[in-house]
């Protein structure tokens, strides 16, 4: 029997070569393990959520209980899956691969970045084991501060310590993405997928921080009393409101970013052309980024701001889908006469597109203050929130997981399964959160755990779509175990794309490349189509 390859996953196999590796690809690994895990804590306290709602009363928990649980799901998914999936995982196993190079800039500074996201993990997962946090994950002062009883200095403190995580991962993609490209690899012949991440880390870096001295400043006034959010104390709370959204909505295109960087990615693959309009989509990702830093106002059209503030902030907030639009219109562009083939990848960045629109599209709503005066503080709110983040990023990610799993793991998936576990992922996500848009125009506010029995026919339907949804993220989970021992090996480059990724080995070798390669071509350099959108070639 012929020894098998060497490459990445065979260069050691000890607990010790694993926790102490300075390889991308297996930090890679080790951030989607860890993700994995709290994403299904975070899951279960979704599924609690949607029981509960089942009834009109609040009769499986207590309204104590179910203010916990929300607030669970929403830190462990907003911090613990959103943020690091795309990034973490495809944007640590793949930039260097796409760039020609044998590994990010700072391998050490990338372990680190891992390890602090542990750490932060298990100071989070400790407060919800000891009692939970009962604030909800934007921790509003002056309740967190001064009369909440329960864990949230611990679990504020697990963020913190998460985002050093997120500023490292940042800067050394910034790095990595500026000086390591192969020879020939311009600028303007990247990958869009590298645009976007190098966007996002510019975000990572310029706003965590600012998440970071909100949460310490948060601390100081909870333990030792100093007015700085408490009104009682001369504080102003609506100075916290801008302090964490600041952040928070920046933080919205870190988890979306790179969703659309994965998608650029799947479209032209299996269009089998050129993205159209190459230029406008790599820097509409730069314009997200740049105008992401100035719309964080429309989360306060309600909290006594100035209304000069909020008609400026109106603006901004519609000023920023442009590019987001632009995206949209140029991908839509790409599959028109293109040889589109729906691989499982291609399923998902489809669902992608039906889903993000109409998320961003309901955002415009909440642009509008008039709108947004009505619907704020109602279901109206999650179900855009989740369309945008779920329904945008989840979706993307696992897309990039799909295209890019025959990389990671040098296996194919069974096709069938994984086109129907799209399939329900995009029955399931719009038969849970599209009711909500509806109980949200009607009034029904989030975070309750009873409410008017008129609203019910919305939540059954919300929870028997959260059962589907269930089945779509099951799913896969199996049939990825099971290519691991029986799938059939992949080749270097099993769905004929182009890019560096793709001319090693599949999985690539510890170091990647045996020699550095030399980028001649432009991004997306698929074979002509002729008029019937057949390539010459075939």
């Amino acid at each position: 029997m012929n020894a098998p390859e060497p490459n990445y996953l065979n260069a050691g196999d000890t607990v010790k070569s694993w926790l102490l590796t300075t390889d991308h690809k297996r930090i890679g690994i080790l951030y989607l393990l860890t993700i994995l895990c709290f994403f299904l804590v975070a899951a279960v306290a979704a599924a609690m959520m949607r029981l509960e709602l089942l009834t009109p009363q609040g009769d499986l928990v207590m309204s104590a209980t179910y203010n916990k649980l929300f607030t669970m799901h929403g830190v462990l998914m907003v911090w613990f899956f959103l943020i690091p999936s795309i990034p973490s995982v495809l944007g640590n196993f793949i930039i260097p691969l796409m760039i020609g190079a044998r590994d990010v800039a700072f391998p050490k500074l990338n372990l680190l970045s891992w390890y602090l996201f542990i750490i932060g993990g298990a100071f989070v997962m400790h407060a919800i084991i000891i009692g939970g946090v009962d604030t909800g994950w934007t921790f509003y002062t002056p309740y967190s501060t001064a009369y909440s009883n329960t864990h949230v200095i611990e679990m504020a403190g697990g963020i913190f310590i998460a985002g050093f995580g997120s500023i490292l991962t940042g800067l050394n993609f910034i790095v990595t993405i500026q000086k390591m490209r192969a020879p020939g690899l311009t600028w303007f012949r990247m990958p869009i997928f590298l645009w976007s991440m190098f966007s996002t880390s510019i975000i990572l870096v310029l706003a965590t921080p600012v998440l970071a001295i909100t949460l310490a400043l948060m601390a100081v006034e909870r333990i030792w009393g100093v007015g700085i959010f408490n009104p009682k104390l001369g504080g102003d709370p609506i100075l916290f409101q801008h302090l964490f959204w600041f952040y928070s909505h920046p933080a919205v295109y870190i988890m979306i970013l790179p969703g659309m960087g994965v998608v650029s990615e799947l479209i032209t693959c299996f269009s089998r052309k050129k993205i159209f309009g190459y230029h406008f989509v790599a820097f509409s990702s730069v314009a997200i980024a740049i105008v992401g830093f100035v719309v964080w106002g429309h989360h306060m059209f309600v909290s006594s701001q100035s209304i000069y503030a909020g008609i400026v902030f109106s603006f901004l907030s519609f000023l920023v889908a442009i590019p987001s639009a632009i995206k949209v219109f140029n991908w839509t562009a790409t599959l028109y006469r293109g040889s589109i083939s729906l691989e499982a990848p291609m399923l998902y960045a489809l669902g992608f597109l039906g889903l993000f629109v109409v998320g961003g599209l309901t955002g415009l709503f909440l642009a509008a203050l008039s709108v947004d005066v009505h619907v704020h503080g109602t279901y109206f709110v999650v179900a855009h929130f989740h369309y945008i983040m779920v329904g945008g990023m989840v979706t993307a990610f696992m897309g990039g997981l799909h295209y890019w799993w025959p990389k990671i793991t040098g296996r194919m998936y069974p096709e069938k399964p994984a086109q129907l576990a799209a399939i329900i992922l995009f029955i399931g996500f719009n038969l849970t959160f599209f009711p909500q848009f509806v109980l949200g125009y009607l009034g029904m506010p989030r975070r309750v755990h009873d409410y008017a029995p008129e609203f019910q026919i919305y939540n059954v339907l919300s929870t028997a779509g959260a059962s589907i949804l269930a089945i779509a993220y099951l799913l896969p989970v199996i049939y990825f175990v099971w290519s691991l021992f029986y799938g059939r090996k992949a080749g270097a480059n099993p769905w004929r794309a182009t890019g560096l990724e793709w001319t090693t080995a599949s999985p690539p070798p510890e170091h990647n490349f045996a020699v550095t390669p030399i980028v001649t071509e432009d991004a997306y350099n698929y074979p002509p189509l002729n008029e019937v959108g057949e390539h010459e070639n075939a």
